[in-house]
Order: C-alpha cells, then sequence, then structure tokens
C-alpha cells in the first residue's frame, strides 16, 4: 500500500512539472512606445532657403525613456511597467524635419550639419511631454518651445511655445501614448505653419 501511495504521489507530482511547463512564460520586460506622426508633404517653394533642424533639447525630467505623469501638480512621476522605446527628443528629431520638410517653405531640411549650406536653423526643447490625472479623463501636455535663427546673421528671426493637450482615451498608458501622437502631430503641424510664415520673403 505504502508503494502504491509512493508511486501515486510521484506521478502526481511528475504530473504537475509537466503541466508547469506547458505554462507561458512570464514576461518582465516593461512595455516600450514610440512617438510616430504623418504629414501631407507641399512642393518646395522655388528658391526656398535651407533649414538645418538641430537636436532637440529636453528639460529635466523628460530627457529619459521613462513615462512621466502627474496626480497633483509640481510632482512627476514614471510608470514602472511602460517606457517610451527612446528619449522622447531622439523621437522628435526626425518628426521635426519630416514636419518642415511637409510644409514645402524649404529648399532643403536636413538633420545634419555636414555638407548641408543652411541659411536657416531651427533649435527646440521639449519643456514638458505628461500624462495628467489631475483632470478626468486625463490627458497628454506637450510643450515644445522652438526659434528660428538667421545662420550667418547670427539672429533670432522668432521664438515661440506651442503648448497642447490631448485628452486620453483611457486612464493608462497606452492611452496617453496614443495621445501623446496626437499631441506631437498637432504640435508639429502648428509649428512648422508658424516658422515656414517666419521664413517666408527671407533673403540671407
Amino acid at each position: 500500500m505504502k508503494r502504491m501511495r509512493a508511486g501515486i504521489l510521484a506521478a502526481g507530482l511528475a504530473l504537475v512539472a509537466g503541466c508547469s511547463g506547458l505554462q507561458p512564460v512570464k514576461n518582465d520586460a516593461p512595455s516600450t512606445y514610440a512617438l510616430e506622426a504623418q504629414f501631407q508633404p507641399r512642393p518646395a517653394a522655388a528658391n526656398a532657403p535651407v533649414l538645418l533642424v538641430t537636436r532637440p533639447r529636453a528639460h529635466p525630467g523628460f530627457d529619459s525613456p521613462r513615462m512621466a505623469y502627474v496626480r497633483k501638480p509640481h510632482e512627476l512621476e514614471y510608470f514602472s511597467r511602460n517606457r517610451w522605446v527612446d528619449a522622447p527628443e531622439k523621437m522628435l528629431a526626425p518628426l521635426l524635419v519630416q514636419s518642415f520638410e511637409a510644409s514645402g517653405a524649404f529648399g532643403a531640411v536636413s538633420q545634419a550639419a555636414g555638407g548641408v549650406a543652411a541659411q536657416l536653423r531651427l533649435d527646440s526643447e521639449i519643456v514638458r511631454l505628461q500624462q495628467e490625472f489631475t483632470v478626468t479623463p486625463s490627458r497628454v501636455r506637450f510643450t515644445l518651445r522652438a526659434q528660428l535663427v538667421d545662420v550667418a546673421g547670427r539672429r533670432i528671426l522668432a521664438t515661440r511655445e506651442f503648448d497642447v493637450t490631448e485628452n486620453a482615451a483611457s486612464d493608462d498608458p497606452y492611452g496617453g501614448v496614443v495621445a501623446a501622437n496626437r499631441a506631437v502631430q498637432r504640435t508639429l503641424c502648428e509649428a512648422a505653419a508658424y516658422f515656414a510664415a517666419q521664413a517666408a520673403g527671407f533673403k540671407p
């Protein structure tokens, strides 16, 4: 009898061990998200100036892949299981180039200075990119400060701060990501239109 019980117990343990091998492996890696945008291109204007877009900077607290949120004023927190795939300013750089190219106001738009004789330069910095749970529904706030510079004349032609909010469809990190992408696209469209108007008629 004892041998039978021992055999049954061993068989049971083997069955449990075998079934445990069929269980899905727990994935401890955080979810990662990208900033993306699409723009409708316009033909480049004849004899339009060449624009150099420098890499954006970011204020402290928004200069890493951590996704920021606030539940009360002045206190930044970060999601532990959700991150940007890269620092926001790095993801923003090519989107800035695409948005200004699509405006059609510049003969060429480049992100690198090498080999490009640019007449104008765009400098920018991310002031904030955060999901705000201080309101219902939560919302994402994206603030970008940018300035257009005459390279040869070393003078600032225009400066503006763009502050855009978008409501999140759900009060969770993914809802914030979707809202962040909408906010970024709106901001870049506004920035491209504004600085295109400032560059109109520019004479080096």
